[in-house]
């Protein structure tokens, strides 16, 4: 008797444990996962923190707000050092938790990541950086370049440089220098401005620069006696000011550099200060943000009650508010898988993606999210992954980032078939068969 009561004790408490690791599981469950991918130490934290304080911030903001249909977000950062293999380690360990999608913040992890994704069914978001052929949705099913992408970022630059020359005609013989992070992310221009180089007669000279780039010192030689009319920047990190100071030292006008979006934040121009004024960058969608809509609830919901990620002084700076922007677009891909899949439940990443597929994010929807004068409206389909196209150009001032441009669009009729051609060479390798609007019907 006492035996058979040790064992009735012995399965109610397995039961009870039973139940209890089914109620976390359940409690769990209520959870959409989120991986972040962030580097914190190393050459490029100076700009990759201030990224991964606002992408944190705004899924803490989130979930003050009750989640999604009151679905709220758990999410857990891995240091990767914007290393590639760091970044797949992390992709690996993290996968396994239930990710709803995955932003590598590096375009060497999006070209490793973007081969497992598939597999995984899991979603690579890559707001304004990675493959920018990923653009194609009917081959690369998995990657979404949201807002932008490096082709874009380059044709908005050279737009620019036309319209301060009077016209792209103008351009014929003139000298552009790149100088580039010798890397996948550091290359992505270089078909784009090819192609333009091509078109409108300007000489293109191509620099690369070894990573992490605190060495230039040859390559500004080279800038110095090639006398190039302007300089496109397509750095990250210490680069970025290592460069500016380096024209500073070789007498390069700051005014005729235009970096990409990810050489036009505060931490590139703050060190040299009045000797980069005048110093131009393209930026995605938005720039500094201190006064919108979205900066007043951070501070006011998180920071007021000292639940904020990082200081307070940098909320609303750029990339801040890139971060926050590339948390938003992604959770919202959450939101809009709910309302086929249905509301208040967890997503699986294969549901995501057809959320991300299908954002319909109007100016009505950006400015109730915070975004207001911050961003356009972003679209997209199974076909397009992109949904928008659109940047500004905007100038050191030795003290703050100015808009100096009205919005530009990428020129379709240049971008379209750089896309498509790229893409299709991928299927081809990959043996992948795109495809079709009918196949996105089912």
């Amino acid at each position: 008797m006492k035996l058979r009561k040790i064992v009735l004790a012995a399965a109610v408490v397995a039961t009870g444990a039973s139940a209890l690791v089914a109620g976390n599981a359940m409690a769990q469950a209520k959870e959409q996962f989120i991986p972040v991918l962030s580097y914190r130490t190393g050459p490029y934290a100076p700009n990759g923190v201030p990224w991964a304080n606002g992408y944190v911030d705004y899924i803490k903001l989130v979930n003050s707000r009750g989640g999604i249909n009151g679905v709220k977000f758990s999410y857990e950062e891995c240091e990767t050092g914007y290393d590639t293999a760091r970044s797949v380690e992390c992709y690996e360990r993290l996968k396994g938790k239930g990710a709803s999608f995955v932003q590598p913040l590096s375009t060497g992890a999006t070209f490793a990541i973007t081969e497992k994704a598939p597999v995984d069914k899991i979603p690579v978001v890559t707001v304004g950086y990675g493959r920018s052929e990923s653009a194609d949705g009917s081959v690369f099913k998995w990657n979404f370049p949201i807002a932008g992408t490096y082709w874009v970022a380059a044709d908005a630059i050279m737009q620019a440089i036309a319209k301060k020359e009077g016209g792209f005609d103008k351009l014929k013989g003139k000298k552009i220098s790149l100088v580039y992070h010798d890397s996948p992310f550091g290359k992505e221009p270089i078909p784009l401005l090819q192609e333009r180089a091509a078109m409108h007669g300007f000489n293109l000279t191509l620099l690369p620069v070894t990573a992490p780039g605190v060495e230039q010192k040859a390559t500004w030689l080279q800038v110095r006696q090639n006398r190039p009319d302007y300089v496109v920047l397509w750095g990250w990190g210490v680069m970025n000011s290592t460069a500016i100071k380096e024209a500073q030292a070789t007498g390069y006008p700051r005014e005729k550099m235009y970096g990409v979006w990810w050489a036009g934040a505060e931490p590139d121009v703050k060190d040299v200060a009045e000797g980069a004024k005048g110093y131009n960058a393209v930026t995605m969608q938005h720039g500094a943000e201190p006064n919108s809509k979205l900066v007043k609830d951070v501070l006011a919901t998180l920071h007021a009650k000292n639940q904020g990620t990082g200081p307070k002084e940098e909320v609303g700076q750029v990339l801040y508010m890139r971060g926050a922007m590339s948390a938003m677009l992604a959770i919202e891909g959450v939101r809009s898988a709910q309302e086929r899949f249905g509301k208040g439940k967890v997503m699986t990443g294969e549901q995501v993606r057809w959320g991300l597929e299908n954002l319909n994010l109007t100016q009505a929807k950006l400015d109730g999210l915070g975004f207001a004068g911050v961003m356009r409206p972003i679209s997209t389909s199974c076909m397009d992954h992109m949904g928008a196209s659109w940047a500004r150009i905007h100038t050191w001032d030795g003290a703050k980032w100015q808009f100096t441009s009205d919005w530009l669009q990428g020129d379709e009729q240049i971008i379209k078939p750089l896309v498509k051609n790229t893409a299709a060479k991928y299927a081809a390798d990959k043996k992948l068969t795109a495809r079709t609007p009918a196949d996105c019907q089912s």
